[in-house]
């Protein structure tokens, strides 16, 4: 009788701690649509830490981004462990990581985040702080690649981010459009972009929360509160660079079955750069054309931003509208600033860089 009584105990404490572990992840209703603010635009002389929560940055690289925003008018300060190396790869432990994402989230002085490359990392940073901590200072963080995982994250924690050229790509000189469309938005100049016809876009109207990013770094935060995409009403973005198309149809195939799909309002796909054709469909677009079309929900393609020369900026958890028709299509964000169209077929590319360039630069699959 007393073994009985034991188990039922540890039974139920087990059962306690499991509740107490679901509830810290704060889970959001299907039906409930996320709701950010918009940080501070960015003025002369306000202060931008530079920092690396993913792979290692030479730091010639990030003081020559630095240069950069110093030309902008813009205070850089670069992290106190940028130039850590962990493992060959890392840019410091996660504790080092960790802690300068931290100061640079809590110094209420500092009034921007760029990062300096992706990689690979951001999946430990996930439960190293609270939801609240992200959220406490709201400011911006500029980034793409792994640093998708952070744009989930502010995202949950209800403030808006920039999906856009990183520090590596800044110390190329910044002179190119894709950095000074990035720049004139943290200044407060809004893009509405205006996009070429596209043979995979399926056409319609929708308004949403502007979710996603690099698909095999997202992906594996769902259920986690990095987990953007577990609210309704969405507009999913994604793009990817050097995966195999069984990968991404693999990732795809999660997000449907974990209903993601289905809180979708539309999809915006991006540069699919260096990816695989082990299949027969003649391109990534193609493949998840076929998916999508049974949703009943417009889908934009050929979006330049992720891993290509171009790589336009996006606000992350912002209110958008895209409108697909047969002669082209408009992404447009619902915030304030000073709005401005942008023709991305006219948009010219830096001095291409070799693709396997790119994507050291990034940090993908390096």
């Amino acid at each position: 009788m007393r073994r009985n009584i034991i188990t039922v105990l540890l039974l139920a404490a087990v059962f306690a701690l499991a509740s107490c572990n679901k509830e810290s992840i704060t889970p959001i209703e299907d039906t409930q649509t996320l709701q950010c603010v918009k940080p501070a635009y960015l003025k002369a002389g306000d202060k931008v830490a530079l920092i690396s929560p993913s792979y290692y940055t030479p730091i010639e690289n990030v003081k020559k981004a630095a240069d950069v925003l110093r030309g902008w008018g813009l205070d850089p300060i670069i992290g106190p462990n940028v130039d850590k190396l962990y493992a060959g790869k890392y840019a410091g432990t996660v504790a080092e990581r960790i802690s300068d994402l931290r100061w640079a989230l809590n110094d209420t002085s500092i009034k921007a985040i760029i990062c300096n490359r992706g990689g690979y990392g951001t999946i430990q940073l996930i439960d190293e702080m609270s939801l609240d901590e992200w959220g406490a200072h709201p400011k911006w963080l500029v980034g793409f690649s792994d640093i998708s995982t952070l744009h989930g994250l502010l995202n949950r924690a209800g403030v808006m981010s920039i999906h856009g050229t990183m520090s590596s790509f800044l110390a190329a000189g910044g002179t190119d459009e894709t950095s000074t469309l990035m720049r004139d938005l943290l200044m407060g100049g809004v893009p509405r972009y205006e996009l070429p016809a596209h043979p995979q876009n399926i056409t319609g109207k929708a308004t949403g929360v502007l979710v996603g990013g690099n698909i095999c770094t997202f992906v594996p935060n769902l259920g986690t509160q990095a987990d953007a995409t577990a609210s309704g009403n969405l507009i999913l973005f994604i793009e990817e660079v050097g995966e195999s198309m069984h990968n991404i149809d693999r990732q795809f195939n999660i997000l449907a079955m974990n209903g993601v799909l289905n809180r979708c309002k539309g999809v915006v796909l991006g540069e699919f750069t260096s990816c695989g054709s082990e299949f027969s469909y003649e391109s990534v677009e193609a493949m998840l054309h076929e998916y999508l079309k049974k949703y009943d929900i417009p889908v934009l393609c050929g979006f330049p931003a992720g891993h290509d020369d171009v790589n336009l900026p996006l606000v992350m958890g912002a209110p958008v509208t895209i409108d697909v028709r047969n002669d082209g299509a408009t992404l447009q964000f619902n915030i304030e600033g000073q709005q401005q169209t942008v023709y991305t077929s006219t948009v010219t590319a830096p001095v291409s860089l070799p693709v396997d360039t790119r994507m050291r630069m990034a940090g993908k699959r390096d």
